[in-house]
């Protein structure tokens, strides 16, 4: 099969779409697109003249592999979490067709209904905690090796932009540092990470505490505090500082942790976290044509300052300290020449 390097229009229909429909009992839907980010993965919703929905996912190889998708969603379904119903699936053209979630996401719900947000981040601190309950799913581990892959971006993009000469290997012996301690309690403890969990990734299904899970086709075995650092340092959605105290300690009662330690790996993965989130915004601006990211930056900035105060990051802080001018830590993290 030949390499696409541009994505499909959104409209186009995938090639085989007919057969897959017909195949699966949707022959004679209609197929409407939905608005996507011009990547090569395209999502479709399906639609019975009964009034019956369900969403195709258009994931073609060589650029696109559902199987990871596939296998987390399937894990997922059978361990009792909500995701997505698989009804049909052809991985070698890249067609799923799943469950319809609706369009009540956690996101839009809550800028609506902003009072609600105790109890609509209480449920899904809730939902993640019955994830942690489970034995860790078939997902590799999420190493040393990942964690400062993941962190380089900030050296690549962030650094490279603002023509900053960084030491990259105090950079790196600075992460070495800091997370030992934490892959030693992750080696005894992991739990599914689904990675990307956050309120533009939960839907609210019929009353606001059930959570139906999207975006997890990158899980890994990790940390438990990684997907509540997701949550509750969101870099698409403010949480007030006043919320995220509250539901980590909603957390740290439901589980059962040690706060202390539990508060020094939150701080931990949450900088590793931002810091990879601040050099992937600046590669999309960069690499992707996306400049619209960079107007993130400043809140995922100020949450990685927050990080950084944390004694059990003395290493790293000091790194920043003498590496990252002050003027470019500030409230706006950085200007860019756009």
């Amino acid at each position: 099969m030949t390499q696409n390097t541009v994505p499909l229009p959104a409209t186009s229909l995938p090639e085989g779409v007919d057969a897959f429909l017909a195949a699966a009992g949707w022959g004679a839907a209609e197929v409407e697109p939905l608005p996507g980010d011009a990547s090569f993965r395209r999502y479709f919703r399906v639609r019975k003249a009964s009034g019956e929905t369900a969403m195709l996912m258009d994931a073609p190889p060589p650029n696109e592999d559902p199987e990871p998708y596939l296998r987390a969603a399937h894990w997922l379904d059978a361990n009792g979490m909500r995701a997505p119903h698989i009804l049909a699936e052809n991985a070698a053209r890249g067609l799923v067709l799943i469950e319809d979630f609706g369009e009540a996401r956690m996101r839009d719900y809550l800028d609506q209904w902003p009072d609600d947000e105790p109890a609509i981040y209480g449920a899904a601190v809730d939902a993640l905690t019955r994830l942690h309950q489970l034995p860790p799913g078939p997902f590799r581990d999420y190493s040393m090796s990942e964690y400062q892959r993941e962190v380089r971006l900030f050296i690549d993009w962030y650094c490279t932009a603002q023509n900053l000469y960084v030491d990259v290997a105090g950079f790196a012996s600075a992460w070495e540092s800091v997370m030992g301690e934490l892959l030693g309690r992750q080696r005894q403890s992991g739990v599914t990470v689904l990675r990307d969990y956050h309120a533009e990734n939960i839907m609210l299904l019929g009353s606001l505490e059930k959570q139906g899970l999207l975006d997890f086709q990158d899980a890994l075995v990790g940390h438990p505090a990684y997907d509540l650092v997701s949550l509750l340092q969101d870099a698409r959605r403010d949480v007030s500082p006043e919320l995220e105290a509250q539901m980590f300690d909603h957390y740290v009662r439901k589980s059962g942790a040690d706060a202390d330690t539990f508060l020094a790996d939150y701080a931990r993965l949450g900088a590793q976290r931002n810091i990879k989130i601040i050099g992937i915004f600046v590669r999309l601006w960069r690499r992707d044509g996306k400049p619209r990211y960079l107007d993130l930056i400043p809140r995922v900035w100020a949450m990685l300052e927050r990080d950084l105060a944390h004694p059990a990051l003395g290493p790293l802080a000091a790194w920043f300290d003498s590496n990252i001018p002050a003027a470019l830590r500030d409230a706006d993290g950085g200007t860019f020449e756009r």
